[in-house]
């Protein structure tokens, strides 16, 4: 209790939203949208540096893999170079909004991944940043994908 006798005048605490460190999550989907592969790190790494990150701890688990859709955020030498370092035999192709376009607009290929995000968030746990840990994050970012490969296989067999 404060010795001074007023009420509400306790210092200032920060806000909570300030603490929360933000984090992003790169996934690569097959052409279904299911989820082959994810990663979750902290917001201060730029896109196509988690997008070879992503693609370097994917290294040999899919050597069938030979075409990359990747959106605007990977575009850049750096990541160039990066899958050619890590992936030589994968084509990279950025889908690039059409200058042209006002509002939104689908964008080819790109929507499998949008639409993949959009099911994945319809968790509760994933639609907020409830985890401190991104390893944490990212294992529910992956039951999610596997409740949502259950309720396919389950539609398609019943």
């Amino acid at each position: 209790m404060s010795g001074d006798g007023k009420r509400g005048t306790s210092p200032p605490r920060p806000s909570s939203t300030l603490q929360i460190k933000g984090k992003k999550r790169h996934i690569v989907v097959d052409t279904t949208g299911l989820l082959m592969h994810a990663i979750v790190h902290a917001a201060d790494l730029q896109d196509r540096d988690g997008g070879a990150m992503l693609m370097a701890t994917m290294f040999g688990l899919y050597p069938f893999l030979l075409k990359l859709y990747a959106d605007g955020g990977y575009q850049g030498a750096g990541f160039q170079a990066a899958m050619r370092t890590i992936m030589a035999q994968v084509n990279v192709e950025i889908v690039k909004r059409s200058d042209h376009a006002k509002g939104f607009t689908v964008l080819p290929k790109r929507w499998v991944v949008e639409r993949t995000f959009a099911w994945l968030n319809r968790c509760r746990r994933l639609a907020k940043d409830w985890e401190c840990l991104n390893r944490k994050a990212r294992a529910f970012l992956l039951l999610a994908s596997v409740r949502l490969m259950l309720r396919r296989l389950a539609r398609t067999t019943a």
